[in-house]
Formats: structure tokens, sequence, C-alpha cells
């Protein structure tokens, strides 16, 4: 097999490992974000809620930019055509961003109710919008997104802002919601204990039974989405562009890898495995079973999107013919060496890391001792 198909192949999973980090790492964050409000009731409450997390968060964002920097390098086409087609979404998902450090900086510095109020409000917002964001993104992609590219590569976006929201755009969204209140109550109800614990105990349950019915009205809702097909193009070894190839939209083609490969059935079914073995690993308040079962349930889902995608990994609904594939939407083969040496360097570095930090922060947030301290 070719060096350059080989490398392509490596990075598609990546990418995949990428966006599972993403998702389940900020997404625990954003679930608490999410959930602030409602398992804590008086200001220690909210206090408690923010320190379990309050040595993590910022060091979870990590992940953001590990997926900017590899898309950007290893998938140039696809960062350049998504990040114009998708600019008004991105603005929004940066201003959701940008309060949310501010929420973590400045909500304890005046003891008044209205000024911690105000920027409750605003994790909240910083937590729910990104993860709707983040699953109406994969949503769209699922469906195809309007762009096509000139004859000097140039891309051009051709949709609006509204139709980004459309009905299976927002069923992905909110699937993506459901799951990091899932994990996040599943993380508090690690870290706390009492009422708090006992709330965020509830919304897991909840999040996670929410998450069982949108992964199984999306399942259906594919099966009458029209997906991608190749019916001509280069071999996947050889350097191409969209130019170079003849794409139609056929009925039921997101399933045909499944169909084809009737072993990949396995991934869906790891999905629900997660949700499922968590809600009972929560209900038996097996906190930290159940956040690693949630791990487990964002492969699957996740993985369930990518395998239905594959090859494609951004299809053009204008001209399905410009469609954006592993194939043809690579960098260099020695770009991509070179960045497969840097993430085999720095990303066991990363894991690592981020596990000793956990290690070293765990233990339950008791409020009484989140009361008596002025920091």
């Amino acid at each position: 097999m070719e060096l350059y198909l080989v490398l392509k192949l490596i990075w598609w999973l990546l990418l995949g490992v990428l966006l599972i980090g993403l998702a389940v790492m900020v997404g625990m964050d954003m679930g608490v974000g999410t959930l602030l409000r409602y398992v804590g009731r008086t200001d220690t409450e909210r206090r408690v809620a923010l320190n379990i997390i309050g040595p993590h968060w910022d060091g979870n964002q990590v992940w953001f930019i590990l997926g900017g920097g590899a898309i950007f390098a290893a998938w140039p086409l696809v960062y350049a055509t998504a990040f114009s087609g998708f600019y008004i979404v991105m603005l929004v998902l940066l201003w959701s961003m940008i309060v949310r450090p501010l929420g973590f900086e400045y909500r304890s510095k005046l003891p008044q109710p209205s000024w911690r109020n105000l920027w409750d409000w605003t994790l909240f917002i910083s937590g729910f919008v990104p993860m709707l964001v983040f699953g109406a993104a994969v949503g769209n992609v699922l469906q195809g997104v309007p762009f096509q590219f000139d004859w000097r590569m140039t891309s051009y976006y051709t949709g609006s802002f509204i139709e980004l929201f459309n009905p299976f755009a927002i069923l992905c969204g909110l699937l993506s919601v459901s799951l990091s209140i899932y994990m996040g109550g599943a993380m508090l109800m690690n870290g706390s204990v009492g009422n708090i614990a006992e709330r965020a105990r509830r919304a897991a349950l909840i999040g996670g039974i929410a998450a069982i019915v949108f992964f199984s009205i999306g399942g259906f809702w594919v099966a009458s989405i029209e997906g991608y097909c190749i019916v001509e193009a280069p071999a996947p070894a050889l350097p191409q562009t969209p130019l170079h190839q003849q794409v139609e939209q056929v009925p039921g083609a997101l399933l045909a890898n499944y169909y084809n490969y009737p072993l990949l059935w396995i991934v869906p079914i790891l999905g629900y495995a997660g949700i499922v073995f968590g809600l009972f690993a929560l209900a038996a308040r097996k906190a930290f079973l159940g956040w690693w079962f949630g791990v487990l349930a964002w492969i699957g889902v996740i993985g369930t999107a990518g395998i239905a995608m594959f090859p494609f990994l951004m299809p053009s609904s204008s001209n399905p013919s410009h469609s954006l594939t592993v194939w043809n939407s690579g960098s260099s083969e020695l770009t991509l060496m070179w960045m497969l040496g840097f993430v085999l360097i720095f990303m066991p570095i990363i894991i690592t890391y981020t596990g000793w930090a956990f290690w070293i922060m765990r233990g339950k947030l008791d409020p009484k001792a989140v009361k008596t301290s002025g920091h």
C-alpha cells in the first residue's frame, strides 16, 4: 500500500481522536457551565461546581487548539473552506468562548448577588452555545455544506446563516448538548457531596436518556438523507483536487459503509452501550465509572458519524463533485509525515499530563470548606 495513502488514513483517524478529545474534555466543562444554575441553588454551591473544574477547564481548551491546528496542517482545504463558509457561526462560537474565562476570573471579584448572577448566566451561555454549535456543525457536514470552487480553487459559500440551523443540524446539536450535560453531571457528581451531587446525578441521567432519544432519531433520519458517492476519481494515493472527481448524491448513501462492512455496526452499538451502561452506573452512584462510560458513548457517536461519511470530510451540496474527501484535501506526504512525528511525541505528553492533573486534584469538595475560603 502506498505510504501517502496510509498517511491520509492515519490522519483521518487522528482527526476523529482529536474531535473525541475535544467533545469529552471541553464538553465536560461546558456541561458544568450549562448545569451551573441548576446544581447550584446558592452562591456557595455554585462556587463548589466551578471549583471542581477550576483546575482543569483552561487546560482542556488545548483540545480546541489541537483540533484547529491539526485541520489546518493536515487538511488545509477543509480548514479554509469551513472557516470561510462558517464565518458567522465561528464568530458566534468565538464570542461565546471569550466570555467563558471572564466568567471564571471575574465572578468572585465582587460580592454583590447581581454581579455574580450576571457571570453565572455568561457561564451558562458559554457552556450551552458551543456544544450546540459543535453538534450542529457535524449535522451540516453529514447533509452537505453549500459551497463550490472556481477554477483557481477559491471556495465560495452559497448558503445563509439561517440554513446552518436546519432541523437535522439542531437535532445533532441537542445530542451534543445532552452528552455534555451527562459528562458535566458525572464530573460534578464525582467531585461533590450532598445536594450538589444529587442534583448533578439527576441532570446527568436526564442528559443520558435524552442522548439515547436524539441518537436514535438521528439514526432513522439519516436513512432518508441523500448521501454522497464518488463515481469517478483518481486513485486515492495520487495527488488530486476536488476538480478531478465526479460525485453524485444517492439516497441512503450514509449507511452504505455499514451495509458493505457489517462489522462497522459495532461502532454505533458502542455509542448506545456507553450511554446505557453509564446510566446504570450513575443510578448506582458510581460517578467515576459513569464518566468513563460517557467517554465510550462519545467515541461511538463521533465514530458513527465519521464512518457514515467516509471518505468524505466536507461534501458540497451546491456542487457534489466539488466535495472534499480524505483523498483530495490532505497536505503533502512530507507535511503529513512531519505532523505524525510531532503527534507521536506530544500527544502522549498531553494525555499523561492531563491524567496527572486530574489525579493530583482528585477528591470531593465540601461546601463548608469553600464557604470558609475567600479564594
